[in-house]
């Protein structure tokens, strides 16, 4: 019992080394099994090492067939000598946690070092030694991508490393009778305060590592929390309103005295300790801030003096001052203030610079998502422009040659005249609307098509009813219907058919025009899909417009495809995931 109390009393050494480990970059390489050759060297000497010193640390034992004792020690060993140690630790912890090559490089150290001390066990530690690493090293296969081995893993491990190298010594250490008497003192005491060393150490090993995470986890959250709500806080670009509540936010979550945000003139917002004086509207007061517009550079102003506030008695002391830029340009600042030098810790320059380059990106993530949504009125205008004069033209006089003969015909033509110019002046103010609405659109403009061309043109409609509230883009359905009757069944002789068809297919609804008309050559199609082509009889945007506009709601699945035959007729078709909404009116 005293050899076992005397061994225990070594781990405590053992808890050292584990925290020291953790320190290490090597070392978290290896826990996050990022294991090249330069990492399993440094790591099979440092667990080699680790062995060394449980080999120098260990207890001096003198067997005998009568009697033993034990003397601490760590000079050369006489032939007579044994050592009760802990060197098993460090190599199976090499293994457990590096694999085999790292248990088998810890252990060659080792047990080389081992083996030279001398001693009858000498040769029988030093090959034990190794063996052990080699144990560890397949257990630590055989636990596969687990980033760190299980405590009670660790603790088997170490029984049975321990339970081998006394069977190694009965085996190879002479004369046999000490090695009898030795193993029958040491065994017991070993296996038990090393296995328990073991298990000690992946056990700390795993609670700082979960800890690290837990905290690392909680930061990402933080963050992305924090971007979260500055993406929706900053959606109409950085004002005071928007200034104050991003204020708020981070004063609630980095702790500092206060938070401020400047544009390059004025405060947008300060919110805490003195915000009795830095007023939202105010030009900006101090010197400081004015430097980091000039500089473009984080600045850390440490006093009062630095800070030059010219309010009496202003009780920020100590600034972390970072640029807010928008494409190089700095366009105003983030400030945090302390009223204590001391309350700065290393942490908060890199937050503060975090955070600064994160409202920076998310300030040019709005200036972009508005650019897009700009560009999107605008193709929204374009294609609303593209309504020909000659349509409306078209269109009265045929109501005017109605008005007398079929003066209902002329009010219904009338009435769906005046509703395809208010969804088409309508449409750009609606993200989507809904497939009956798209129709509706479809149908006023294809009733006064029809009244004019008469017997020539027909229509047909195969539309299941099911997926009317199936959400897409406005001016989606209209413009591939008007390019069918304007271009597809331009000159043709025969009657014109257009085709609307409307089909649910898994998850998607498939959406298709199809004209009986002229057709469109190969080269022709991948010009109207892919740029905007010149048109004698328009802007040429339409199917342009109309796939640019899919394929940013839905993605490349809903793009147009054009399937068409010279002389034989065009089906152009997409489909839209198939959501349902309420849409407009």
């Amino acid at each position: 019992m005293q050899l076992l109390f005397l061994m225990i009393e070594h781990i405590g050494l053992i808890v050292a080394i584990a925290f020291m480990l953790t320190r290490l970059t090597a070392f978290r390489d290896l826990i996050d099994h990022k294991l090249d050759s330069g990492t399993i060297i440094r790591l099979s000497i440092v667990f080699g090492l680790f062995g060394i010193v449980g080999t120098y640390t260990g207890i001096s034992i003198r067997p005998s067939t009568n009697s033993f004792l034990w003397i601490p020690r760590v000079d050369t060993i006489g032939f007579e000598e044994a050592l009760a140690n802990s060197r098993v630790v460090g190599v199976v912890i090499g293994g457990l946690l590096g694999g085999p090559w790292v248990g088998l490089g810890a252990g060659l150290i080792a047990g080389i070092h081992r083996a030279l001390l001398g001693g009858f066990t000498g040769l029988a530690c030093g090959i034990s030694t190794v063996t052990e690493g080699l144990i560890a090293g397949l257990v630590y296969l055989k636990i596969g991508n687990r980033r760190i081995v299980p405590t009670s893993k660790a603790l088997f491990t170490g029984v049975v490393a321990e339970t081998v190298q006394m069977v190694i010594i009965l085996l190879i250490a002479k004369p046999w009778e000490s090695a009898v008497v030795l193993v029958q003192v040491i065994a017991l005491p070993m296996i038990l305060a090393n296995s328990f060393g073991i298990a000690l150490f992946v056990a700390i090993i795993r609670s700082v590592i979960h800890e690290e995470d837990r905290i690392e986890a909680n930061q990402a959250h933080k963050v992305l929390d924090i971007a979260d709500q500055m993406l929706v806080n900053l959606r109409q670009g950085l004002t005071e309103q928007s200034a104050t509540q991003l204020s708020k936010l981070l004063l609630k979550t980095t702790g500092v005295s206060a938070v401020s945000i400047t544009d390059h003139e004025k405060i947008l917002s300060h919110v805490g300790v003195g915000d009795d004086h830095h007023l939202p509207g105010h030009t900006i007061l101090t010197e400081a801030t004015k430097k980091v517009l000039r500089t473009g550079k984080l600045y850390i102003p440490k006093s009062l003096a630095e800070i030059h506030c010219p309010q009496k008695g202003c009780p920020l002391a100590v600034a972390i001052i970072v640029p807010l830029k928008k494409s190089d340009e700095v366009i105003g600042v983030l400030k945090f203030y302390f009223i204590n030098i001391k309350q700065i810790k290393p942490v908060d320059k890199e937050v503060a610079q975090g955070l600064g380059k994160l409202l920076s990106h998310q300030l040019e993530v709005v200036e972009a998502q508005n650019h897009a949504r700009l560009i999107r009125e605008a193709e929204i205008k374009a294609l609303q422009a593209q309504i020909n004069p000659h349509f409306l033209f078209n269109s009265l006089n045929t109501i005017v040659a109605l008005i007398r003969t079929q003066p209902n015909m002329a009010r219904k033509l009338l009435i769906q005249l005046g509703n395809f110019f208010r969804k088409n002046l309508n449409a750009s103010l609606y993200e989507f609307v809904t497939l009956r609405q798209e129709i509706d659109h479809t149908c006023a403009y294809l009733d006064i098509e029809q009244a004019r061309f008469t017997e020539r043109l027909s229509v047909k409609l195969e539309i299941d009813s099911k997926l009317e509230n199936v959400l897409l883009p406005p001016l989606t359905l209209q413009p591939l219907v008007e390019n069918g009757v304007r271009h597809g069944l331009k000159g043709l002789e025969k009657t014109g058919e257009i085709i609307v068809r409307v089909t649910e297919s898994k998850e998607y609804v498939l959406i298709s025009v199809k004209d009986n008309g002229i057709g469109i050559s190969p080269e022709r199609i991948g010009e109207l899909l892919h740029s905007r082509t010149v048109s004698q009889e328009g802007t040429g945007l339409a199917l342009y417009n109309v796939n640019q506009r899919l394929k940013f709601h839905f993605g490349e699945e809903s793009q147009l495809h054009i399937d068409s035959e010279l002389g034989q007729g065009t089906c152009v078709w997409f489909r839209v995931p198939l959501q349902q909404g309420g849409g407009v009116t």
